[in-house]
């Protein structure tokens, strides 16, 4: 019976050991009675090896880790991991940007989604963002990964461009025996979001064992959660750091921002802020005199730029909009395995992933709408205030529709390839892999300008007095917008035209039919292609042998080629639609690639040597776009004895500029922009901004001293377009570690690396407001983001603006990983236990710089302890197994970070008080139970974010708005490893 007990744990220690992280490469469990090391690829060669031989440092996940989580969404697990701390789930996609509701991105050393490879397999993967290779997680079936590989070093020589800051690989199940069905649902403590997951998993070997079928479906739904979910967020309780009132134009003495709760916007509301005095206008801006019914409006305790506490706005809550979107995601996988002789194998898979996403967030709104006195919805104690020139209104127009997205996308990826041996210790691989993302992106209650013009510009009819369009009586009444200029018309004005009169002075007064004539629900179609040929061979380098054997070595070439189109809607591209004018995109780029990978065992077992052994890789690529690149990397590995191993490596990487980047098309762009010379913000910048402000002004003849934005929140017109004139950008990367395997203490690991990475010529996209910022905190006012915007000769007020990528940055990272695992098994040592046996692991990592130098001869920005970029960062993990029962304790921390990067807080000591100058640390716990019974099948629950923590000042950080999360499922297995 002991015997019996003995190899049960040995089963379930394998299990274990797999759920905790690697610290060498590839997680393997090793009994104290066999001290065999598995050789399998590990991520970052393409050279067999054992986890031990590895030297770049790479983190494992494997499925058992994945289960324990109780995760639907493998995101969230990944962030829980220091090095992926800046990836973005859904809470952080939804309505981040166009197109975005349900994206799943990874990013690894906050260094940029773009600058992180995804692999399946060790291979790529078609993108599901257009114009980029950002690869959605979504589309990878969290029941068919065996395990993640987080490589945490340049390793484009390996994979070619993208892997700058590293590699997340998700190797898959394959050769599947038996069948495998789990259901899980969940459901936030607070009530929304419900979660769900159902899967299946079967395969089968048949000619004799020669070959292997096997497939999975999985269906995930996340529910919505709205804003006004939770009562924190809802109206005068949601909370955030604005400008301070009393402290305008600026005491050193006294905070800027202070957390300002009933937060609304001064000047405009959702049944219309009318101003009367359209003759008159304060510190640059219409103030509003009156509600649509007459009444006074009360403007609150006014906050700069067009804020107030109080009063009769729209509350700022109420643009909030969706905390996340609702996704579901389908996939369906085949696998095929056919060995055809001793030296062919055939391998095929395809998967076709389907994901929608819906998702809201805010409506329309309209500055200074102008009216004439002759409107007959205009009530009578309006009319007897209002000028006879006219009046203007301000309006949030939720009573129309708030604007939303439904994103489907539909990704098909299919491989095809043979590998085998040949000769004496040699292999080879030849594979191709199609990819192709269709997304159709309907745009929800998107509206056309010159329609709701031409609604609202109302007359009564002469003939019945009924209310009318004017341009229904007058064709040339044609409807202008003062901000967008409407260059055509979507409808032809006359009788027949269709406008039915709209009135907005009010909330909820406009009839449905009127609504209809003016928004619309239009389509946005894209599509992206990958094709990837790849062949290598593989075996000891013939004709030289070294004293601790031969040399290993990879040879290859790859070819591959990127295609991204958009069309949006004509409707967008004409400009008739509220917000900017969209143009189609179109390009593509190939390139063509050899590549070599050599591993050179210089000693082997001898004293206090047990292995010393250098590789080293190289890539030579040529692009259709960027012309030729050279990668390379160098690695190094020194074992004295079995029990500790030192491992370094040093590579150059580079990313070739996106499709996007270097193609995207000219369009229309409008953005809100704090003019940094104004006074109020004037100290908010480095110790740069009062003196360039100041030459830039003078230039134009313009006194600096008391000039503050003469338009202040106004939509700026500018353009966004792609650069073609972009090089590659280029990162050197150095990695320095221990690992520690002690035998005294079998199941015990320990790994410690120091890494630095610095990317030089980096391709940097700013937004407006971070074009006029930058402009004016360099050493001076010689630099591209001046170049970029264009000031009024008369007010000095930014008037235009350029938004397109360039190669001006550069970024420096470093800092310390650490990584422990230990598996507490009696049964290990030949001791008998009634208590169970014991799992921990411990990841963390201290992040010692992250910098950016925007441009050439800029000061740096200090990135470090600002959102998601945590000075430490620890994940602990705790599993105790005891005869088919398992206990999970997951503990993920991170130290307070910074609302402000360093250089802003060092140039505005008083920008925020000590109390609210940082985020709150982030605590999360996690636990869950699992009962095992015979005949395969399991029973589990758990709760993520036992402690109910929430967001700080924010909408979601440092922890989601969802709270606490209770789940629960029930798991089969048929025939097959559990």
């Amino acid at each position: 019976m002991k015997r019996a007990i003995r190899a049960d744990y040995r089963v379930a220690m394998t299990a274990l050991c797999a759920a905790l992280d690697g610290v060498l490469g590839v997680a393997e469990a090793q009994t104290a009675e066999d001290q065999s090391v598995e050789v399998v690829i590990v991520t970052g060669s393409r050279i067999q090896q054992n986890e031990f031989d590895a030297p770049t440092p790479t983190i494992s996940l494997s499925s058992a880790a994945i289960e324990l989580s109780g995760t639907t969404n493998l995101t969230d697990l990944l962030r829980s991991r220091p090095a992926l701390v800046g990836s973005k789930d859904s809470t952080q996609t939804t309505n981040d940007f166009i197109g975005s509701n349900g994206l799943n991105l990874l990013n690894l050393r906050n260094l940029g989604k773009d600058r992180t490879l995804v692999l399946v397999d060790g291979r790529r993967h078609v993108a599901q963002l257009p114009e980029t290779a950002a690869v959605d997680i979504n589309t990878i079936p969290a029941d068919l990964v065996e395990r993640i590989d987080i490589v945490t070093g340049g390793v484009s020589a390996i994979y070619g461009a993208d892997a700058v800051s590293g590699v997340v690989n998700f190797v898959m199940r394959k050769n599947f025996e038996g069948l495998v069905g789990r259901l899980q649902y969940g459901s936030a403590d607070a009530g929304n979001p419900g979660d769900l997951q159902a899967s299946l998993t079967g395969g089968f070997n048949f000619a004799n064992g020669r070959g292997n079928l096997s497939g999975s479906i999985q269906h995930t739904r996340e529910g919505r959660l709205r804003a006004s979910d939770r009562s924190y967020l809802r109206g005068a309780n949601y909370t955030t750091m604005r400008r301070n009132p009393d402290d305008f134009p600026d005491d050193p003495n006294v905070p800027d921002q202070i957390p300002t709760n009933d937060l609304r916007y001064d000047s405009s509301s959702r049944e219309g802020a009318i101003d009367i005095d359209i003759d008159e206008e304060d510190e640059g801006r219409y103030i509003a005199d009156l509600r649509p019914d007459g009444t006074a409006y009360d403007l609150g305790v006014f906050i700069p730029p067009y804020f107030a506490q109080g009063g009769t706005g729209t509350p700022v809550a109420d643009y909030i909009g969706d905390l996340r979107s609702k996704n579901e995601n389908t996939i369906g996988s085949l696998f095929l395995n056919f060995e055809l002789n001793p030296s062919v194998n055939l391998f095929a898979e395809t998967k076709f992933a389907r994901g929608t996403a819906v998702g809201f967030y805010q409506p329309t709104y309209d500055f200074d709408l102008f009216f004439t006195p002759d409107n007959p919805y205009i009530s009578p104690a309006l009319a007897a205030q209002i000028q006879p020139e006219g009046f203007f209104v301000t309006r949030d127009n939720f009573d129309l529709g708030v604007r939303g997205e439904d994103n489907t996308r539909e990704t098909i990826r299919t491989v095809l390839g043979i590998n085998g041996g040949f000769l004496d210790g040699y292999s080879y691989e030849v594979s191709y892999v199609y990819g192709q993302t269709e997304i159709d992106s309907l745009a929800i209650n998107n509206r056309y300008n010159d329609r709701f013009f031409a609604a609202i510009d109302v007359v009564a009819d002469p003939l019945s007095g009924a209310p009318t369009c004017r341009s229904n009586l007058d064709p040339s009444a044609l409807p202008d917008d003062p901000i967008f200029h409407l260059p055509e018309l979507s409808f032809t004005p006359g009788p027949n035209s269709g406008c039915l009169p709209l009135n907005i002075l009010g909330e909820g007064v406009a009839t449905a039919a009127a609504i209809d004539w003016v928004m619309l629900n239009n389509r946005t179609r894209s599509r992206i292609t990958q094709n990837v040929f790849t062949a290598f061979a593989a075996g000891p380098l013939p004709g030289i042998t070294l004293p601790a054997g031969a040399i290993d070595t990879v040879a290859g070439m790859e070819w591959r080629r990127e295609t991204s189109r958009s069309t949006p809607p004509w409707e967008d591209q004409a400009g008739l639609t509220f917000g900017n004018v969209i143009l189609p995109s179109d390009g593509s780029f190939d390139v063509k690639e050899a590549f070599v990978e050599l591993r050179a065992p210089i000693l082997k077992d001898l004293a206090y040597t047990e292995l010393l052994q250098l590789s080293g890789a190289a890539r030579v690529s040529d692009y259709s776009t960027v012309g030729n690149t050279v990668t390379w990397n160098l690695g190094a590995l020194w074992a004295p004895v079995r029990d500790i191993s030192f491992r370094a490596t040093v590579s150059e990487s580079v990313r070739a500029p996106n499709i996007g980047e270097l193609f995207g098309p000219q369009s229309q762009t409008y953005e809100g922009i704090d003019d940094p010379c104004g006074m109020s913000q004037l100290n908010n910048g480095t110790s740069y901004r009062t003196a360039n402000c100041s030459a830039m002004l003078n230039a134009l003849s313009i006194d600096p001293i008391g000039y503050d934005d003469p338009n202040p929140g106004d939509s700026i017109p500018g353009l966004s377009q792609g650069n073609a004139a972009l090089s590659e950008e280029t990162a050197r990367s150095y990695t320095f570690g221990t690992v520690l395997r002690p035998r005294f203490a079998p199941g015990l690991a320990l790994a410690i690396d120091y890494y630095d990475i610095n990317i030089k010529n980096a391709i940097s996209t700013a937004t407006a407001q971070v074009i006029a910022n930058t402009c004016v905190d360099q050493p001076s006012i010689d630099n591209v983001f001046c170049d970029a915007l264009r000031r009024n000769a008369t007010t000095g007020a930014i008037e235009s603006f350029i938004v397109q990528p360039e190669n001006v940055a550069s970024y420096r990272t470093r800092g310390i990983d650490f990584n422990v695992s230990y598996l507490l098994d009696p049964a290990l040592l030949g001791v008998d236990s009634y208590i169970g046996s014991f799992g921990i692991s411990l990841l963390g990592s201290r992040l010692e710089r992250l910098t950016t130098i925007p441009t050439l001869g800029a000061d740096q920005i200090d990135e470090r302890t600002t959102a998601y970029a945590p000075k430490l960062q620890t994940s602990l993990d705790l599993t105790w197994y005891f005869h088919g029962f398992t206990a999970f304790y997951g503990y993920d921390h991170f130290s307070k970070t910074s609302r402000y990067d360093l250089l802003t807080r060092a140039g505005n000591p008083d920008i925020a008080s000590s109390k609210n100058i940082d985020y709150d640390a982030y605590d999360m716990h996690t636990l869950s139970l699992a009962f095992d019974f015979k005949g395969g099948y399991r029973l589990y629950a758990g709760v993520r974010n036992l402690t109910d923590e929430r967001p700080d000042y924010s909408l979601n950080y440092p922890v989601s708005a969802v709270g606490r999360f209770y789940y629960g499922g029930f798991k089969m297995s048929l025939g097959a490893a559990p």
